[in-house]
């Protein structure tokens, strides 16, 4: 039997999402859980992985015991009261055995939240970016980020890394400001078919050095077409970059969905 499961966690105390030897990362403390539950040897396979610190509100991922789960409900209330409190599972239903949690991804939206005041507020947890040195301009911000609108190489904002499959599509880039709490916030939200290594956290690195410089926006074009590395911004915190959806369905509908949302959230 094949299920799905839905998870979300805080990545500040992972070492990343996939398991390593001798580091806390949530595919360990997941497998821990599923195999106290089921006293089998359990292996989940996430939708992908993300990097120490890089937390998620929606991440998938499947796996296989030789039984049904019977009353799945309370299968999940047992499991999230044996999981930490940063990572709970919020969602498990049984699927075809065809079903592959990272080989039928279509598209992921990431999200980059920075807080934008002078003064950091209290109530901010760490999952952002605090940028106190300008007030970054929302129309500038988009102009850059509709750059990489399209099927492009994104050399230019990946770490070095030993896979040499460099094109990406992004359907989407936008950036937003909320106000909460007196305190100015930029979502920066990207979605895409897949990302390279550090890809987001480069693309905003490079962002707030065109702001910071006060360049024009057509210098995202310029580094993207380079396809040169040394050319684009360095690589932002990894506490600011959240996952905040894995598809399996149509890209221009889950766009829709959100541009219709008052926050786009």
């Amino acid at each position: 039997m094949r299920y799905i499961i839905c998870f979300e966690f805080l990545g500040e105390n992972f070492f990343g999402s996939q398991k390593q030897p001798d580091k806390r990362t949530v595919q360990e403390e997941i497998e821990k859980a599923l195999c106290t539950l089921i006293k089998d040897k359990i292996k989940i396979i996430p939708s992908g992985r993300t990097d120490a610190k890089v937390s998620a509100e929606y991440q998938v991922a499947h796996f296989d015991v030789s039984e049904k789960i019977e009353n799945p409900s309370n299968f999940l209330y047992k499991l999230n009261c044996i999981l930490p409190e940063d990572v709970k599972v919020f969602e498990l239903k049984e699927t075809s055995a065809k079903f592959h949690a990272q080989k039928d991804a279509k598209y992921k939206h990431y999200r980059y939240i920075i807080q934008n005041n002078r003064v950091a507020s209290v109530f901010c947890n760490n999952c952002n970016l605090f940028y106190p040195y300008i007030d970054l301009n929302i129309e500038r911000l988009n102009q850059s980020l509709s750059c990489l609108i399209g099927h492009h190489d994104f050399s230019a904002f990946k770490s070095v890394c030993d896979n040499p499959y460099n094109d990406c599509i992004i359907y989407y880039a936008q950036a937003k400001e909320k106000t909460m709490r007196r305190q100015k916030f930029i979502f920066i939200d990207i979605i895409g078919n897949r990302f390279l290594y550090n890809m987001i956290r480069t693309i905003v690195g490079q962002l707030l050095l065109i702001e910071r410089n006060n360049l024009n926006p057509q210098v995202m074009d310029e580094v993207l077409k380079s396809k040169d590395r040394s050319k684009a911004g360095q690589v932002v915190d990894a506490s600011g970059l959240v996952l905040k959806y894995v598809g399996y369905d149509n890209v221009e509908d889950y766009i829709q969905k959100i541009n219709s949302q008052k926050e786009g959230i």
